[in-house]
């Protein structure tokens, strides 16, 4: 399940570029807080404690408790606007969220027991069709991560999303096919002969 990290916020009063510059200079971040069918509130964040959270892994999968005015609300980040010279954070947007919101998340994949598979043994290499997978699930039940089982997977081999075990109430955006995930690609170097005599998977082409 995701992590909550608390984080304190000031109300503002004012929308607007004027504000929102005022905000920065003052050192902090302006945003707002929208959702869950109540009025939009609006913010600002201490600019170094927000700076290291997006800075920590999985930024976009983590719910916040933001308190403002001392109400405290859960939500989740939904977009983050990034000065496009500095790459300094300049605004973000937090969706509120309950115990039943429903969403749609991108969630990071990882790959384990590579030391068991025989095709990088062998010296081919792990190609990562894709490095996250886009799921429905509910807000208080974000997974972390999404574990990519690479033990037995041999040079040619395809992992699908068919063979991966995801946490219960989440499941893929895409349902139309068997997309994959990652392959195992055979070395450089590795002659024609030898790579014809391991068995290849045949598979549709994805995104």
């Amino acid at each position: 399940m995701t992590q909550i990290i608390a984080l304190a916020a000031e109300a503002r009063d004012r929308a607007g570029k004027g504000t929102a510059r005022s905000t920065r200079r003052q050192g902090r971040i302006p945003a707002v807080i929208y959702g869950n069918k109540e009025k939009p509130v609006m913010i600002s964040l201490d600019f170094a404690k927000f700076f290291r959270e997006i800075h920590r892994p999985g930024f976009f999968t983590h719910l916040f408790d933001i308190t403002v005015d001392g109400t405290t609300h859960r939500v989740l980040p939904r977009d983050l606007q990034l000065d496009p010279v500095s790459d300094r954070p300049i605004h973000a947007d937090f969706l509120r969220v309950s115990e039943t919101t429903e969403i749609i998340v991108k969630i990071p994949v990882e790959f384990v027991n590579a030391e068991q598979s025989p095709g990088l043994k062998r010296g081919g290499v792990i190609n990562a069709v894709r490095h996250d997978i886009e799921v429905h699930c509910r807000a208080a039940a974000i997974p972390e991560k999404i574990e990519i089982d690479l033990s037995g997977a041999d040079i040619n081999a395809s992992i699908h999303i068919s063979a991966v075990k995801l946490p219960e109430g989440v499941r893929p955006t895409i349902t139309d096919r068997d997309f994959t995930i990652v392959t195992i690609a055979a070395p450089s170097g590795m002659t024609d002969e030898a790579v014809a005599e391991v068995p290849a998977e045949t598979e549709a082409s994805d995104d």
